[in-house]
Protein backbone atom coordinates (compact mmCIF):
# COMPACT_ATOMS: atom_id res chain seq x y z
CA UNK A 1 0.00 0.00 0.00
CA UNK A 2 2.83 2.35 0.83
CA UNK A 3 4.41 1.59 -2.56
CA UNK A 4 1.20 2.45 -4.38
CA UNK A 5 0.85 5.68 -2.40
CA UNK A 6 4.47 6.61 -3.12
CA UNK A 7 3.93 6.00 -6.83
CA UNK A 8 0.84 8.22 -6.80
CA UNK A 9 2.71 10.98 -5.00
CA UNK A 10 5.60 10.64 -7.42
CA UNK A 11 3.21 10.87 -10.40
CA UNK A 12 1.49 13.91 -8.94
CA UNK A 13 4.81 15.63 -8.28
CA UNK A 14 5.99 14.84 -11.79
CA UNK A 15 2.77 16.24 -13.26
CA UNK A 16 3.17 19.42 -11.21
CA UNK A 17 6.79 19.77 -12.34
CA UNK A 18 5.83 19.38 -16.01
CA UNK A 19 3.02 21.89 -15.59
CA UNK A 20 5.34 24.39 -13.89
CA UNK A 21 7.87 23.86 -16.68
CA UNK A 22 5.25 24.51 -19.35
CA UNK A 23 4.00 27.58 -17.52
CA UNK A 24 7.57 28.84 -17.23
CA UNK A 25 8.19 28.38 -20.96
CA UNK A 26 4.93 30.12 -21.85
CA UNK A 27 5.76 32.97 -19.47
CA UNK A 28 9.21 33.39 -21.05
CA UNK A 29 7.71 33.28 -24.54
CA UNK A 30 5.13 35.94 -23.67
CA UNK A 31 7.81 38.09 -22.04
CA UNK A 32 9.97 37.79 -25.14
CA UNK A 33 7.09 38.87 -27.40
CA UNK A 34 6.29 41.77 -25.08
CA UNK A 35 9.88 42.97 -25.13
CA UNK A 36 10.07 42.68 -28.93
CA UNK A 37 6.75 44.50 -29.32
CA UNK A 38 7.77 47.47 -27.20
CA UNK A 39 11.34 47.57 -28.52
CA UNK A 40 10.01 47.75 -32.09
CA UNK A 41 7.75 50.64 -31.15
CA UNK A 42 10.58 52.58 -29.51
CA UNK A 43 12.76 52.04 -32.62
CA UNK A 44 10.02 53.56 -34.78
CA UNK A 45 9.67 56.52 -32.44
CA UNK A 46 13.45 57.00 -32.47
CA UNK A 47 13.29 57.82 -36.22
CA UNK A 48 10.15 60.01 -36.38
CA UNK A 49 10.74 61.46 -39.85
CA UNK A 50 11.28 58.11 -41.59
CA UNK A 51 8.42 56.54 -39.66
CA UNK A 52 6.04 59.42 -40.39
CA UNK A 53 6.80 59.29 -44.13
CA UNK A 54 6.15 55.55 -44.36
CA UNK A 55 3.03 55.72 -42.18
CA UNK A 56 1.53 58.61 -44.16
CA UNK A 57 2.02 56.87 -47.51
CA UNK A 58 0.49 53.67 -46.16
CA UNK A 59 -2.36 55.58 -44.51
CA UNK A 60 -3.23 57.31 -47.79
CA UNK A 61 -3.40 53.97 -49.61
CA UNK A 62 -5.58 52.45 -46.86
CA UNK A 63 -7.76 55.58 -46.80
CA UNK A 64 -8.41 55.27 -50.53
CA UNK A 65 -9.39 51.61 -50.17
CA UNK A 66 -11.63 52.38 -47.19
CA UNK A 67 -13.21 55.36 -48.95
CA UNK A 68 -14.05 53.19 -51.96
CA UNK A 69 -15.78 50.73 -49.63
CA UNK A 70 -17.78 53.49 -47.93
CA UNK A 71 -18.75 54.92 -51.32
CA UNK A 72 -20.11 51.58 -52.54
CA UNK A 73 -21.86 50.96 -49.21
CA UNK A 74 -23.64 54.32 -49.33
CA UNK A 75 -24.48 53.86 -53.02
CA UNK A 76 -26.15 50.54 -52.27
CA UNK A 77 -28.07 52.13 -49.40
CA UNK A 78 -29.23 54.94 -51.70
CA UNK A 79 -30.33 52.50 -54.40
CA UNK A 80 -32.23 50.39 -51.89
CA UNK A 81 -34.06 53.46 -50.59
CA UNK A 82 -35.38 54.38 -54.05
CA UNK A 83 -38.84 52.91 -53.64
CA UNK A 84 -40.24 54.56 -56.77
CA UNK A 85 -38.26 52.31 -59.08
CA UNK A 86 -39.41 49.23 -57.19
CA UNK A 87 -43.10 50.16 -57.22
CA UNK A 88 -45.44 47.38 -58.37
CA UNK A 89 -48.76 48.51 -59.89
CA UNK A 90 -51.68 46.12 -59.56
CA UNK A 91 -54.55 46.83 -61.99
CA UNK A 92 -57.63 45.13 -60.58
CA UNK A 93 -60.47 43.50 -62.49
CA UNK A 94 -63.16 45.89 -63.72
CA UNK A 95 -65.82 44.29 -61.55
CA UNK A 96 -63.89 44.82 -58.31
CA UNK A 97 -65.46 47.53 -56.16
CA UNK A 98 -63.50 50.07 -54.13
CA UNK A 99 -64.48 48.25 -50.93
CA UNK A 100 -63.08 44.98 -52.26
CA UNK A 101 -59.94 46.78 -53.40
CA UNK A 102 -59.51 48.28 -49.93
CA UNK A 103 -59.86 44.83 -48.36
CA UNK A 104 -57.21 43.42 -50.71
CA UNK A 105 -54.90 46.33 -49.82
CA UNK A 106 -55.25 45.45 -46.12
CA UNK A 107 -54.36 41.82 -46.85
CA UNK A 108 -51.27 42.85 -48.80
CA UNK A 109 -50.11 45.16 -46.00
CA UNK A 110 -49.92 42.11 -43.75
CA UNK A 111 -47.30 40.59 -46.06
CA UNK A 112 -43.86 40.83 -44.43
CA UNK A 113 -42.25 41.53 -47.81
CA UNK A 114 -44.35 44.65 -48.45
CA UNK A 115 -43.57 48.06 -46.96
CA UNK A 116 -46.57 50.07 -48.10
CA UNK A 117 -49.74 49.73 -50.21
CA UNK A 118 -51.58 52.74 -51.68
CA UNK A 119 -55.09 52.42 -53.10
CA UNK A 120 -56.17 54.52 -56.08
CA UNK A 121 -59.94 54.18 -56.34
CA UNK A 122 -61.85 54.18 -59.62
CA UNK A 123 -62.98 57.76 -59.10
CA UNK A 124 -59.44 58.92 -58.30
CA UNK A 125 -58.11 57.15 -61.40
CA UNK A 126 -60.79 58.76 -63.56
CA UNK A 127 -60.08 62.22 -62.11
CA UNK A 128 -56.34 61.88 -62.76
CA UNK A 129 -56.97 60.62 -66.29
CA UNK A 130 -59.25 63.58 -67.04
CA UNK A 131 -56.66 66.02 -65.68
CA UNK A 132 -53.63 64.71 -67.57
CA UNK A 133 -55.08 63.16 -70.74
CA UNK A 134 -57.03 66.16 -72.11
CA UNK A 135 -60.05 63.98 -72.88
CA UNK A 136 -62.20 65.29 -70.03
CA UNK A 137 -65.15 66.31 -72.26
CA UNK A 138 -65.17 62.98 -74.09
CA UNK A 139 -65.04 61.02 -70.84
CA UNK A 140 -68.05 62.91 -69.50
CA UNK A 141 -70.08 61.39 -72.32
CA UNK A 142 -69.46 57.86 -70.98
CA UNK A 143 -72.22 56.26 -68.95
CA UNK A 144 -69.87 54.54 -66.52
CA UNK A 145 -66.28 54.58 -65.30
CA UNK A 146 -64.16 52.24 -67.47
CA UNK A 147 -61.03 52.58 -65.34
CA UNK A 148 -60.20 49.93 -62.71
CA UNK A 149 -58.97 50.48 -59.17
CA UNK A 150 -55.17 50.36 -58.82
CA UNK A 151 -52.98 49.27 -55.93
CA UNK A 152 -49.47 50.71 -55.73
CA UNK A 153 -47.30 48.25 -53.81
CA UNK A 154 -43.90 49.24 -52.39
CA UNK A 155 -41.71 46.25 -51.42
CA UNK A 156 -39.45 46.22 -48.35
CA UNK A 157 -36.03 47.85 -48.74
CA UNK A 158 -34.44 44.46 -48.02
CA UNK A 159 -35.76 43.18 -51.35
CA UNK A 160 -32.99 44.41 -53.62
CA UNK A 161 -32.46 41.52 -56.02
CA UNK A 162 -34.42 41.38 -59.27
CA UNK A 163 -35.43 37.73 -58.79
CA UNK A 164 -36.95 38.56 -55.36
CA UNK A 165 -39.07 41.32 -56.86
CA UNK A 166 -40.17 39.05 -59.70
CA UNK A 167 -41.26 36.39 -57.22
CA UNK A 168 -43.28 38.94 -55.24
CA UNK A 169 -44.90 40.28 -58.41
CA UNK A 170 -45.78 36.75 -59.57
CA UNK A 171 -47.30 36.05 -56.15
CA UNK A 172 -49.57 39.10 -56.41
CA UNK A 173 -50.43 38.34 -60.05
CA UNK A 174 -52.03 35.10 -58.83
CA UNK A 175 -54.59 37.04 -56.78
CA UNK A 176 -58.07 36.57 -58.29
CA UNK A 177 -58.88 40.28 -58.11
CA UNK A 178 -55.68 41.28 -59.98
CA UNK A 179 -55.92 41.68 -63.74
CA UNK A 180 -52.36 42.93 -64.47
CA UNK A 181 -49.28 43.25 -62.26
CA UNK A 182 -46.76 45.66 -63.72
CA UNK A 183 -43.27 46.80 -62.75
CA UNK A 184 -40.32 48.40 -64.53
CA UNK A 185 -37.91 45.49 -64.00
CA UNK A 186 -35.49 46.80 -66.62
CA UNK A 187 -34.77 49.85 -64.44
CA UNK A 188 -34.03 47.69 -61.41
CA UNK A 189 -31.84 45.27 -63.39
CA UNK A 190 -29.82 48.06 -64.97
CA UNK A 191 -29.21 49.76 -61.63
CA UNK A 192 -28.13 46.50 -59.98
CA UNK A 193 -25.76 45.78 -62.87
CA UNK A 194 -24.13 49.19 -62.45
CA UNK A 195 -23.68 48.58 -58.70
CA UNK A 196 -22.12 45.17 -59.39
CA UNK A 197 -19.65 46.66 -61.87
CA UNK A 198 -18.70 49.43 -59.44
CA UNK A 199 -18.28 46.89 -56.62
CA UNK A 200 -15.90 44.76 -58.68
CA UNK A 201 -13.88 47.79 -59.77
CA UNK A 202 -13.61 48.86 -56.13
CA UNK A 203 -12.53 45.33 -55.14
CA UNK A 204 -9.81 45.38 -57.81
CA UNK A 205 -8.55 48.84 -56.79
CA UNK A 206 -8.59 47.90 -53.11
CA UNK A 207 -6.55 44.77 -53.86
CA UNK A 208 -3.96 46.86 -55.71
CA UNK A 209 -3.80 49.35 -52.83
CA UNK A 210 -3.39 46.48 -50.34
CA UNK A 211 -0.50 45.18 -52.45
CA UNK A 212 0.99 48.66 -52.40
CA UNK A 213 0.83 48.67 -48.58
CA UNK A 214 2.68 45.34 -48.51
CA UNK A 215 5.41 46.70 -50.81
CA UNK A 216 5.76 49.94 -48.84
CA UNK A 217 6.12 48.03 -45.57
CA UNK A 218 8.56 45.59 -47.11
CA UNK A 219 10.73 48.36 -48.52
CA UNK A 220 10.77 50.18 -45.17
CA UNK A 221 11.69 47.02 -43.27
CA UNK A 222 14.38 46.19 -45.84
CA UNK A 223 16.01 49.57 -45.24
CA UNK A 224 15.92 48.99 -41.47
CA UNK A 225 17.36 45.50 -41.93
CA UNK A 226 20.26 46.88 -43.94
CA UNK A 227 20.99 49.44 -41.24
CA UNK A 228 21.06 46.67 -38.62
CA UNK A 229 23.06 44.24 -40.77
CA UNK A 230 25.97 44.02 -38.36
CA UNK A 231 23.61 43.40 -35.44
CA UNK A 232 21.94 40.56 -37.36
CA UNK A 233 25.29 38.98 -38.21
CA UNK A 234 26.44 39.10 -34.57
CA UNK A 235 23.16 37.58 -33.43
CA UNK A 236 23.62 34.72 -35.89
CA UNK A 237 27.21 34.16 -34.75
CA UNK A 238 26.09 33.72 -31.13
CA UNK A 239 23.48 31.16 -32.15
CA UNK A 240 20.39 33.28 -32.76
CA UNK A 241 17.84 31.59 -35.01
CA UNK A 242 16.11 33.23 -37.95
CA UNK A 243 12.85 33.13 -35.95
CA UNK A 244 14.46 35.04 -33.08
CA UNK A 245 15.94 37.64 -35.44
CA UNK A 246 12.75 37.94 -37.48
CA UNK A 247 10.43 38.66 -34.55
CA UNK A 248 11.32 42.37 -33.93
CA UNK A 249 10.97 43.14 -37.64
CA UNK A 250 7.56 41.48 -37.76
CA UNK A 251 6.43 43.62 -34.86
CA UNK A 252 7.81 46.67 -36.66
CA UNK A 253 5.64 45.74 -39.64
CA UNK A 254 2.70 45.35 -37.28
CA UNK A 255 3.22 48.83 -35.84
CA UNK A 256 3.49 50.37 -39.31
CA UNK A 257 0.22 48.72 -40.34
CA UNK A 258 -1.59 49.38 -37.07
CA UNK A 259 -0.70 53.07 -36.88
CA UNK A 260 -1.51 53.53 -40.59
CA UNK A 261 -4.86 51.79 -40.12
CA UNK A 262 -5.81 54.00 -37.17
CA UNK A 263 -4.75 57.12 -39.07
CA UNK A 264 -6.73 56.00 -42.14
CA UNK A 265 -9.82 55.44 -39.97
CA UNK A 266 -9.48 58.95 -38.56
CA UNK A 267 -9.16 60.45 -42.05
CA UNK A 268 -12.19 58.55 -43.38
CA UNK A 269 -14.29 59.53 -40.36
CA UNK A 270 -13.24 63.18 -40.71
CA UNK A 271 -14.16 63.22 -44.41
CA UNK A 272 -17.57 61.69 -43.69
CA UNK A 273 -18.20 64.23 -40.92
CA UNK A 274 -17.34 67.06 -43.30
CA UNK A 275 -19.91 66.00 -45.91
CA UNK A 276 -22.57 64.66 -43.53
CA UNK A 277 -24.11 68.08 -42.82
CA UNK A 278 -24.40 69.32 -46.44
CA UNK A 279 -25.61 65.90 -47.59
CA UNK A 280 -28.28 65.88 -44.88
CA UNK A 281 -29.53 69.28 -46.04
CA UNK A 282 -29.63 68.04 -49.64
CA UNK A 283 -31.65 64.99 -48.57
CA UNK A 284 -34.19 67.23 -46.83
CA UNK A 285 -34.58 69.34 -49.97
CA UNK A 286 -35.46 66.21 -51.95
CA UNK A 287 -37.58 64.84 -49.07
CA UNK A 288 -35.35 61.80 -48.82
CA UNK A 289 -34.66 59.65 -45.74
CA UNK A 290 -31.09 58.92 -46.85
CA UNK A 291 -28.50 58.95 -44.06
CA UNK A 292 -24.76 58.76 -44.59
CA UNK A 293 -23.31 55.39 -43.61
CA UNK A 294 -20.27 55.64 -41.32
CA UNK A 295 -17.93 52.77 -40.55
CA UNK A 296 -19.40 50.53 -37.87
CA UNK A 297 -17.34 49.19 -34.96
CA UNK A 298 -16.91 45.88 -36.76
CA UNK A 299 -15.89 47.55 -40.03
CA UNK A 300 -13.46 49.84 -38.19
CA UNK A 301 -11.88 46.89 -36.39
CA UNK A 302 -11.61 45.00 -39.70
CA UNK A 303 -9.92 48.00 -41.35
CA UNK A 304 -7.29 48.29 -38.60
CA UNK A 305 -6.79 44.51 -38.39
CA UNK A 306 -6.33 44.25 -42.18
CA UNK A 307 -3.81 47.10 -42.17
CA UNK A 308 -1.85 45.41 -39.35
CA UNK A 309 -1.93 42.07 -41.16
CA UNK A 310 -0.66 43.68 -44.38
CA UNK A 311 2.20 45.24 -42.44
CA UNK A 312 3.18 41.87 -40.96
CA UNK A 313 2.96 40.17 -44.37
CA UNK A 314 5.18 42.80 -45.98
CA UNK A 315 7.74 42.55 -43.18
CA UNK A 316 7.77 38.75 -43.22
CA UNK A 317 8.18 38.57 -47.02
CA UNK A 318 11.28 40.80 -46.91
CA UNK A 319 12.90 39.57 -43.69
CA UNK A 320 12.58 35.87 -44.52
CA UNK A 321 14.20 36.45 -47.91
CA UNK A 322 16.95 38.76 -46.64
CA UNK A 323 17.94 36.52 -43.72
CA UNK A 324 18.65 33.66 -46.12
CA UNK A 325 21.21 35.88 -47.84
CA UNK A 326 22.98 36.86 -44.60
CA UNK A 327 26.03 34.61 -44.10
CA UNK A 328 27.96 35.12 -40.85
CA UNK A 329 31.71 35.16 -41.55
Amino acid sequence: MKSVKQNKDLGANTHKSVRRGNEGRISKLLQRHKVSLMASLWRLLATPYTTAMAVMVMAIAITLAGSFYVLVSNSEQLVNSLQTGKQISLFLEGGISDQQASKLAQELRANELIEQVTLITKQQALAEFKQYSGFGVALNALEGNPLPAVLQVYPKETLTEAYQLKQLMAQMQNEKAVDIAQMDMAWVTRLQSIIQIVSRVVLLLSSLLALAVVFITGNTIRSELQERHDEVVVTKLVGGTNTFICLPFLYAGFWYGFISGVLAWLIISLMLLMIDGPLGQLSLLYQSQFQLHFLTIGESALLIFSASALGIIGAFAVVSQQLRLVKPE
